[in-house]
């Protein structure tokens, strides 16, 4: 009778560590959660959503145009932007419009934003990709340009300069709390 209860802890033991050893390998190579800070990705993104980050997927493909990526902007602080210009490309932003390699690309997901300005306000000013802190004029092999979707405050690709891939924590596309809103997100 004590042998089998001696077992039945160390049976007990074993699958806690089990699950505790699986739970820390997903949340360091796999999925993390993540919470909003801020009004950067607004209307998008709203502050204190929780999310999850996919960071398994970058490891096997680039991010595309529109992805909201978590990456590290500095050793203490992730932020959490929208991906704009790819390896290769120049970007410009002219009359609140996005120009990939002089051809306009629509940004539907601001388009809800964009019919509440008023007449001569913008969402996006002007600028162009030689005007960023590195002043390059495509973006390099490996890095990426990133704005937060609340254009008039956010802290982005315009003042920190391009990210690089080795920054980038993982892909995030959906909101699981608040109840309320609760949803994958549109590029």
């Amino acid at each position: 009778m004590k042998k089998e209860k001696s077992n039945d802890w160390w049976e007990w033991i074993k699958a806690i560590l089990i699950t505790v050893a699986i739970a820390v390998i997903v949340k360091q190579f796999i999925l993390a959660p993540i919470v909003v800070d801020g009004p950067s990705m607004q209307p998008t993104l709203h502050n204190r959503d929780h999310m999850i980050v996919n960071k398994f997927m970058y490891r096997f493909k680039d991010p595309e145009r529109f992805d909201v990526v978590v990456f590290h902007a500095s050793d203490k602080k992730d932020f959490i932007k929208r991906v704009i210009g790819l390896p290769g490309e120049h970007i410009k932003y002219k009359n609140d419009k996005l120009y990939v390699n002089d051809k306009k690309i629509d940004e539907d997901f601001l388009q809800d934003e964009k019919n509440n300005l008023t007449d001569g306000e913008v969402l996006t000013s002007d600028f162009e990709l030689e005007n960023l802190p590195e002043g390059y004029s495509t973006i390099p092999e490996g890095y990426f340009l990133v704005l937060g979707d609340n254009r008039t405050n956010s802290t982005d690709s315009r003042m920190l300069g391009l990210i690089s891939k080795k920054q980038i924590v993982g892909r995030t596309s959906f909101i699981y709390w608040p109840m309320d809103r609760i949803q994958k997100l549109r590029k």
